[in-house]
């Protein structure tokens, strides 16, 4: 199993417009951050969690060669606004719909943005076809794998927490993105995981995301082997934030591929 963070930044992504801060200006290039988005490969299975604006450029960069289902962890603009942009994974498919697990939040905005495309068969080859589903607490897509769900707050919404579990070797993946903590559910359905990705979004507190402290908290309750922060804020500066972090917990950033 394998992720890619095709985006790892905030909704205004890093730089952000009209900031000329030390981050936005940054040349180091792991300070440059599109919008939240990933891919996992588990079992031969591609995966695409979220669909960021800017995907098709990351999915042309890191040669994302097809997406099998997808998943849409909630409705927020930053999460769903390249969901067009998977058309040309529609035509790799012969034209059969995407599906599309979410909340029912995440599918009602899906249906309101993408009414053109929530069909079985796309309306014209070359559109998209998205075949919505409401995401169970278990995803069973043996022999590949299972995906696991948990629900977490995020301000007046709820969002799905994954973890992935690869059935030929066994390792497990955590992704709790845009979320002001873990549930004690989250926390014991990721135990011991391979890898655990959690929002950290700034170093100040904040009402619907993880700081650093609140998200570095959940990575010791997680007991990860190794845990990455996404959804970072222009105030993360990423050569000198990561040197505050304790062990085996590092900064995401865009274009990192973890073999897990």
């Amino acid at each position: 199993m394998n992720i890619v963070f095709l985006g790892t930044g905030t909704s205004q992504g890093v730089p952000m417009i009209g900031c000329d801060c030390a981050v936005c200006s940054s040349e180091d290039p792991k300070n440059t951050r599109y919008r939240s988005h990933a891919h996992v490969q588990m079992g031969g299975l591609d995966i695409q969690i979220d669909a960021a604006p800017e995907f098709r450029i990351q999915a042309i960069k890191y040669r994302i060669p097809k997406v099998d289902i997808a998943i849409l962890t909630h409705g927020h603009a930053d999460h769903i606004l390249g969901f067009d942009d998977l058309r040309r994974y529609c035509d790799q498919r012969d034209g059969d719909a995407i599906p599309v697990y979410s909340t029912q939040e995440g599918l009602d905005r899906l249906q309101a943005i993408y009414p053109y495309a929530i069909r079985e068969r796309p309306a014209i080859r070359g559109y998209p076809a998205f075949s919505p589903k409401l995401m169970p607490r278990r995803l069973d897509l043996e022999p590949h794998g299972v995906i696991h769900s948990t629900l977490q707050a995020h301000g007046p919404l709820q969002t799905l927490g994954l973890v992935f579990e690869e059935t030929g070797t066994g390792k497990r993946l955590a992704y709790y993105t845009d979320c002001a903590g873990i549930t004690p559910e989250a926390a014991n359905l990721a135990r011991g995981a391979d890898i655990a990705v959690l929002d950290g979004l700034r170093s100040q507190e904040h009402p619907s995301h993880m700081n650093t402290v609140q998200a570095c908290a959940a990575a010791a309750e997680i007991g990860a082997q190794r845990s990455y922060l996404i959804h970072m804020t222009h105030e993360i500066d990423h050569e000198v934030a990561e040197k505050q972090l304790p062990e085996n917990v590092y900064y995401s950033y865009d274009g990192l591929r973890l073999e897990v």
